[in-house]
């Protein structure tokens, strides 16, 4: 993102009242030992690692938005 990483980004939208409560779901080409505690702890409400399969995006946003 050319203004701010993902890391900025989700603590606006995290503090933001109006749009807090939007699932997020992160998109990182880094998948490191400790990396998923650390994307969680962030607010984050789950993970793919690119390259992303559409199929499994669709299927993530379709249970986080059941679950809203």
């Amino acid at each position: 993102m050319p203004v701010m990483d993902g890391w900025e980004a989700i603590q606006i939208i995290r503090a933001t009242e109006s749009i807090k409560h939007i699932p997020i779901i992160c998109l990182t080409a880094h998948f490191l030992q400790g990396f998923k505690e650390k994307i969680f702890a962030a607010g984050f409400d789950d993970i793919l690692v690119k390259p992303i399969i559409p199929k499994e995006l669709f299927k993530k946003i379709n249970v986080l938005l059941s679950n809203s």
